[in-house]
């Protein structure tokens, strides 16, 4: 017998921005990681992404690249109205949805046996504990840790990402 149960922490697959919304109300560690990487991506200080973006584009400057310096500043620009609009709908909306009624008193009970299939231990959970994770929870946790070191230990960063900028541009 399968029992398939809305739970309050499962990440879905989204496809659209709008299922994003309200998601803080559900899972505010994960939104405020997500927040964490969409600033990074959007290029604020002193995140990972502004650094990456100041080299990059500093270094196409100091080459003479004048107007891919532009585009890449008006794509940057362009991406940020995109990726501040998540974070609208992620901290700004209630979800949309309701948690069913039936499951507010919802227990699940089970039992552990041994390899003689004697009962060691019988347990009952309550649905409010369980918590799912998943690969984009890791990933986004993962992406979220690196950011935030780099706010520590940046000056190693840094180096390593300003020397291969300038192999990139220089062809050296």
């Amino acid at each position: 017998m399968y029992v398939f149960i809305c739970m309050r922490n499962l990440i879905v697959t989204i496809q659209l921005i709008n299922q994003l919304k309200g998601y803080f109300y559900i899972n505010p560690l994960l939104s405020l990681s997500l927040a964490i990487t969409i600033f990074s991506f959007v290029g604020i200080p002193p995140l990972i992404g502004f650094f990456a973006k100041q080299m990059v584009l500093s270094a196409a400057l100091d080459s003479g690249y004048i107007f891919i310096s532009l585009i890449g500043i008006l794509t940057s620009v362009i991406g940020a109205v995109y990726y501040l609009n998540i974070i609208k709908e992620v901290f700004f909306y209630l979800p949309d949805y309701k948690l069913n009624p039936l499951l507010n008193n919802f227990n699940i009970n089970g039992s552990i046996f041994d390899h003689n299939n004697v009962l060691v231990k019988s347990l009952t959970f309550n649905y409010k504990n369980i918590v799912l994770s998943s690969s984009i929870t890791v990933i986004i946790s993962i992406i979220t840790l690196i950011i935030l070191l780099f706010i520590f230990i940046n000056r190693e960063w840094l180096n390593m990402g300003t020397i291969l900028v300038q192999i990139l541009f220089n062809g050296h």
